[in-house]
């Protein structure tokens, strides 16, 4: 569990495939807090470390997250947003972020406003759980839904969010990863299953 508050900017330094799974090599900022077996989102897919240097330590995902995540297509020195899970007593800067990205989608536009900027996106799935005021996590960022409607929803990002995260490398058409709110997901699938009984 994550609240969606990034904590580093981690570095892709080695890729290979293994049948049909992924292992991909970080560089460590975290440096000795980290240890095996511990779980880290990566642009908001969470994965367990499974061996651990000072410098880097390495991952693998399989075929499902690779599958509804953009992991499949990262490259070596593509530079991904890093959060550990949180712990007992941790702030909850965010929302509740599971790490289980529901799909990809692209960025439909990208404008300054007030400072900020105005990332737009389309969705097709999961409409129910996208309400204005609502949360959403984009690459693993806890950000809140300024708009939606017409199967487009808008969110806002600040100056600090935009620096300290690699959503200043984004740019209009790319993909990046989305999970709705847990919450929110939970009730639009008991009205579902209400509605069909």
């Amino acid at each position: 569990m994550f609240s969606g508050v990034v904590e580093k900017i981690g570095i892709v330094t080695d890729i290979h495939f293994e049948e049909k799974n992924i292992y991909m090599t970080v560089y460590n900022p975290f440096e000795k807090s980290i240890k095996r077996g511990q779980s880290i989102s990566h642009n908001g897919v969470c994965l367990t470390v499974l061996k651990k240097k000072k410098e880097n330590y390495t991952v693998n995902a399989v075929l499902d997250s690779l599958y509804k995540s953009t992991l499949k297509t990262l490259k070596v020195c593509e530079k991904i947003n890093l959060e550990r899970s949180l712990q007992l007593g941790s702030e909850i800067g965010g929302h509740f972020v599971q790490g289980h990205v529901n799909y990809t989608e692209s960025i439909e536009s990208i404008e300054t406003k007030n400072s900020s900027w105005l990332f737009k996106l389309r969705y097709d799935n999961f409409f129910s759980t996208i309400i204005e005021m609502g949360s959403v996590s984009i690459n693993g960022i806890s950000l809140t839904v300024v708009e939606s409607k017409n199967f487009f929803f808008s969110v806002v990002v600040i100056p600090y969010t935009f620096e300290k995260s690699n959503f200043h490398l984004l740019r209009k058409g790319q993909k990046v990863n989305l999970e709705f709110d847990i919450l929110g997901k939970y009730i639009s699938h008991l009205i579902h299953t209400v509605c069909m009984t």
